[in-house]
């Protein structure tokens, strides 16, 4: 059980919760001073004992390694298999461009994807011949069995399966661990876009089996935008080869030529990133596990959102997406007048921040742990009073 005071406390840390009501942890979470403080003063370490120095480069050596340890742990897989990436996107183009694609190929995508994934899709499909078809889990969010759906999509040429752990216009979370079962059994393998997940869901990758899960840092966890991740599992190493290649990925031989792919994850990774945003994911997965634990937080997460879920369904002129409580951070709501951009406007005049979703055509706020009761009170009430005027 959280006390509201620590959660207070807690919440002190981050200055972007003291001037708003922030309901959009789904695109972006707000940083603590914590993370700020590290971010600068590591840049500062770094123009100190001089950017590229054979201190500097040990610095960033190590701090590359810290962060793929932490991600392991957090994802309880091996640290070899995590590729560090700028964000889910990228993530997610590795497998896509590292598969070997030939003409007939077939790619499975649900019909809940980002744009960004479904483009690169599309891209490949006019390179290299692919089929493309689309499977309607959005029709899964109240009634019917995503597995069921899948199963009756797949083809002898399919290839790959697309899709979110969670998805991220409705919220809805799918059962991974049976989707990926089902697709193994028929040698067809699975990319996930975790963005909406990682941080919300306590996961173990190993026990789930999916092929490639790509994540971030600045949603959920509430770190530095530029700094992602993608677990490729042992088994599907083998099935991708990088696109992108620099000198991280590559290994040397005694007179300095590149001699070959590193063997783990770092294969994929290229060149030079923002390092010092390293550190700052590295502080906010501390300052988050430092509060609880990662099921303390999905467990405070999803009472809040069930909350918000009831109080919102108890407007008349409002329709939540979900007939049922949420399983995630997300829930997604429709107005009776179809005036969704004038209420995101209108809150955010108020200092209340939720977000526009086009497909379906709906509101999103987020419920973090950090969320506090009276806000989603405050919330509700405000969207009531705006809704009856």
């Amino acid at each position: 059980m959280i006390k509201l005071q620590n959660l207070l406390a807690h919440r002190s840390q981050f200055p972007a919760l003291a001037n708003k009501q922030y309901f959009n942890y789904g695109g972006q979470g707000p940083m603590a001073q914590a993370t700020l403080d590290r971010i600068q003063s590591t840049y500062q370490h770094i123009q100190s004992i001089g950017p590229f120095s054979g201190a500097a480069n040990q610095w960033v050596s190590g701090i590359r390694e810290e962060l793929r340890d932490r991600m392991a742990q957090e994802l309880q897989v091996p640290r070899t298999t995590i590729t560090l990436t700028e964000n889910v996107t990228v993530g997610c183009n590795i497998p896509l461009w590292g598969m070997d694609w030939q003409a007939g190929d077939h790619i499975l995508l649900s019909d809940c994807e980002h744009p960004g994934v479904i483009a690169a899709v599309q891209e490949i499909q006019r390179r290299f011949g692919v089929e493309i078809s689309i499977c309607p889990l959005m029709a899964t969010l109240n009634q019917g069995d995503p597995v069921a759906m899948l199963a009756a999509m797949l083809q002898p040429q399919t290839k790959l399966v697309v899709l979110s752990h969670i998805l991220w216009n409705t919220g809805q979370v799918l059962p991974l661990q049976a989707i990926v079962a089902l697709c193994h059994a028929h040698q067809v393998r699975v990319l996930v876009d975790a963005a909406q997940s990682v941080g919300v869901l306590p996961l173990n990758l190993t026990e789930l089996d999916v092929d490639f899960y790509a994540f971030t840092g600045h949603k959920w966890w509430c770190g530095p935008e530029g700094v992602g991740g993608l677990y490729i599992s042992p088994e599907a190493q083998a099935a991708i080869h990088p696109t992108y290649i620099g000198w991280r990925g590559i290994q040397y031989s005694s007179s300095g030529q590149p001699g070959g792919w590193k063997t783990g994850g770092d294969r994929h990774e290229v060149a030079t990133s923002a390092y010092p945003l390293y550190a700052g994911l590295i502080e906010a997965m501390d300052v988050q596990s430092s509060f609880a634990s990662r099921e303390a937080r999905y467990e405070r997460l999803l009472a809040l959102s069930q909350q918000l879920w009831r109080q919102l369904s108890a407007i008349e002129s409002v329709d939540c997406l979900r007939q049922t409580p949420p399983e995630s951070g997300l829930v997604s709501f429709q107005l009776a007048s179809g005036k969704h951009s004038e209420l995101v406007a209108a809150l955010e005049q108020q200092s209340i921040q939720v977000r526009l979703i086009v497909d379906p055509n709906c509101i999103r706020a987020c419920v973090h742990y950090l969320t506090l009761e009276s806000e989603i009170e405050g919330l509700v009430e405000t969207i009531d009073r705006i809704l009856s005027d």
